[in-house]
């Protein structure tokens, strides 16, 4: 064996892309918008992350130019050493603030937050018990700690509850998505919260997709459901409704120092850029005096789930912004996805092994400056296409 057998072995990618089917790694010329620029064509967006509509918003770019003019482009070391930077602080508080915990920290990506407290909050002879449709940051942190990883059935309250009465004495970290990634649906946090409290478990939500889309001003899952004080973590990232890079955690002050101290994903990483951390605090803001943004978002969501349903189309248990439509197999997946793309239509298709054989998904996501044109277009080229394949 020689080590790079397995490179030359991985050939299932150029097959693909020699049938013009592969819809990965597609070149946008132009802003994150609602329309953007694919190969010199204009293209209607419906499958980005930026809930809010606030990447190109005037005041968040014109926050992070002010950073740069200020500060530079980057820290140069990280946050341990030479990388702490005022601002830093000042979001840390505006975060901590905003989502209802003491203290927060800032890392580089969204990534490294559930690699940097997964990793150094769960220790040998601990456990992490984690949905099996949680995101692989949550994965992979649990991976790098030395704890016992656990999964349930997703969304699945009996399967939780049996794990926990294997492990009812023992230290325990509960880890749980707000909003699935690619399912759309919401976490079970009430009932997470009762059957924590009965096995003596500790709970953190991911809010990767919840901020900017649940809770008051977009604060996330656990205010969503009056459940902040219940919740020991919250991790959140800046890179879909707060319009940037980066991610932070939040919770018990003990916590945060710990982890600045004992993190390694933060102790060995440069620092968030100013500029980044510039443009989170203007869209925190963004939200708070422009609530009827989300509010709009919820109105976008609920014709295009109402939409797609009436067609016939299988949405399966989405009840956010973020919509899956089951196609079946692989090949069906990236036909439709050329049909779209070639229609000017922007989508994402998911096949295996991110999720089951046969149950291939076309996963859109919609943004709260979509305007009803769009959407009423959107719904007539996906019926077009769903007869046409026999989705519908």
């Amino acid at each position: 064996m020689e080590l790079y057998d397995k490179c030359k072995k991985f050939t299932e990618a150029k097959k693909v892309k020699a049938m013009g089917l592969y819809p990965y790694f597609r070149v946008i010329s132009s802003e994150q918008n609602t329309e953007v620029i694919v190969n010199s064509k204009k293209t209607l967006m419906l499958g980005s992350n930026s809930y809010l509509g606030l990447t190109n918003h005037p005041k968040v770019k014109e926050a992070s130019i002010a950073a740069i003019k200020k500060y530079g482009t980057g820290c140069a070391g990280s946050r341990f050493l030479n990388g702490t930077l005022d601002i830093h602080i000042k979001l840390e508080e505006i975060l901590a603030d905003w989502v209802g915990k003491e203290s927060a920290l800032t890392y580089s990506t969204g990534f490294q937050a559930n690699l940097g407290v997964l990793s150094t909050i769960v220790g040998r002879g601990e456990y992490l018990i984690t949905d099996k449709y949680d995101h692989a940051s949550i994965i992979d942190g649990s991976r790098l700690s030395l704890g016992k990883l656990l999964r349930y059935k997703h969304n699945n309250m009996d399967n939780l509850e049996r794990i926990l009465q294997k492990i009812k004495d023992k230290a325990k970290l509960i880890v749980v998505d707000g909003i699935f990634s690619m399912e759309g649906d919401i976490a079970k946090l009430p009932e997470i919260i009762k059957l924590a409290k009965k096995y003596n478990s500790r709970v953190m939500v991911d809010d990767a997709h919840s901020i900017g889309v649940l809770g008051k001003n977009g604060s996330g899952t656990s205010d969503h459901f009056g459940l902040t004080d219940e919740v020991d973590i919250i991790m959140g990232t800046f890179s879909k409704s707060l319009a940037s890079i980066g991610g932070f955690i939040a919770g018990d002050e003990i916590m945060i120092h710990y982890l600045e101290h004992f993190s390694r994903p933060y102790i060995f990483s440069a620092s968030l850029p100013p500029a980044s951390a510039a443009s989170v605090i203007a869209a925190i803001d963004i939200m708070k005096s422009e609530p009827d943004r989300i509010d709009r978002l919820w109105q976008n969501t609920n014709k295009m789930q109402k939409g797609f349903k009436e067609m016939g189309y299988d949405i399966g248990v989405s009840e956010t912004p973020i919509i899956p439509l089951h196609v079946g197999d692989m090949m069906t997946a990236f036909k439709m996805w050329k049909i779209l793309a070639d229609d000017g239509i922007f989508i994402n298709p998911v096949i295996p092994p991110a999720v089951p054989p046969n149950d291939c998904l076309i996963r859109t996501s919609f943004m709260a400056t979509h305007t009803d044109q769009q959407l009423n277009t959107a719904l007539e080229k996906f019926e077009k296409v769903g007869k046409k394949l026999k989705i519908i």
